[in-house]
């Protein structure tokens, strides 16, 4: 097949620390050109991921354009691209691109919904019917689904040879715990200061940090958990990102909403470290209780797991991440759906 992909403008692919969607982008791209398709990844100007692509705006450019023109702007541009190169399918990764879509009837598209099907998406998703095929990630994502029709659940998955096991050893300074994620309240980085404090554990902050409701949220919540034993270390990437995850004795994921998927906790587990969370969202299809993690009811059964976190098996964490997340299991199962639709175009276009 020829398969189009249209990601997000906002960020490259892959993204150079947090964006979890241009890394879920990044690789499919790669593993269905691994697989024998084609691929024409439509993204920005500073993306690195290695299969062809193209783009319509640098950076530059943006800077005297609104945030809904950009994306407007970027979808036009992408869909008249594809339907030029001759796409077989696109798998479109933006909110208003499925809608887009209906200016050109010639073209099948798929579209992955990252986010929540909150009153706002499940309405934009309704409106698409079923002329675009939606894919969730997760069964609780899609349970949320009010009234939308979709064509499947495709959990996400990561490349775990980029993942290695580590022995949760801790660093120079001992053993510690890892919160990894954004600075918001629903992500909980404060229930996991909370809970270390009362455990008397130490416990590295590694969040993203930018935008002011951000920083608001750090200085008035978290910033006075702190001291020598919970610190907060900024954002991570890349190799430092791979250090913390592999000796951490667990990570610490106390989110307070329905999460579609969290990416962070694949990454742990694939790491051989364990997960201690609030079972929202999509944490009871990742984290398997006692044995890969803990189910946790509020930040005082938190506290109370921290000891409990080192006595988890880490060969079983890695054993279910290669089982259940891996990016070959993700490619294999879109790539099915994508012959799925393709198939059905093509026996109404029969029917017809």
């Amino acid at each position: 097949m020829r398969i189009g992909i249209v990601a997000p403008p906002w960020l490259p692919v892959p993204p150079p620390r947090y964006g979890g969607t241009e890394a879920i982008v990044d690789r499919l791209a790669r593993g269905f050109l691994a697989a024998g398709h084609e691929v024409l990844l439509w993204t920005t100007g500073d993306s690195t991921c290695p299969v062809p692509k193209s783009w319509a705006l640098a950076e530059a450019a943006t800077e005297h354009m609104g945030f809904d023109a950009i994306e407007l702007h970027h979808l036009v541009r992408g869909y008249r691209t594809l339907v030029e190169w001759g796409a077989d399918i696109v798998h479109d990764h933006t909110l208003i691109g499925p809608v887009y879509s209906c200016r050109h009837p010639e073209l099948v598209v798929v579209t992955t919904n990252h986010g929540p099907f909150d009153s706002y998406l499940s309405s934009l998703y309704r409106s698409i019917g079923e002329d675009v095929p939606i894919i969730a990630i997760s069964h609780d994502q899609a349970s949320r689904a009010e009234g939308v029709t979709l064509a499947g659940v495709i959990h996400h998955g990561i490349d775990l040879d980029s993942f290695p096991v580590g022995d949760g050893g801790g660093d120079e300074h001992g053993e510690y715990f890892l919160y990894l994620g954004r600075m918001a309240p629903e992500k909980g980085a404060r229930r996991a200061a909370l809970a270390a404090r009362q455990a008397g554990a130490r416990l590295l902050i590694a969040a993203k940090m930018i935008e002011p409701a951000e920083h608001r949220f750090f200085e008035e919540q978290v910033q006075p958990l702190l001291d020598d034993r919970v610190r907060y270390i900024g954002e991570v990437g890349g190799d430092e990102r791979l250090r913390l995850l592999q000796g951490a004795t667990a990570l610490l994921n106390p989110i307070a909403w329905p999460e579609p998927f969290g990416l962070v906790m694949i990454e742990a587990l694939a790491s051989g470290t364990p997960v201690l969370a609030f079972p929202n969202g999509s944490v009871p299809e990742i984290v398997d209780h006692g044995i890969t993690g803990f189910h946790c009811t509020d930040v005082d059964d938190l506290a109370a797991r921290l000891g409990d976190a080192g006595a988890l098996d880490r060969a079983a964490c890695r054993d279910a991440a290669e089982r259940r997340f891996s990016t070959q299991r993700m490619v294999t199962d879109h790539l099915a759906l994508f012959e799925r639709v393709v198939a059905d175009r093509d026996r109404r276009r029969v029917g017809t």
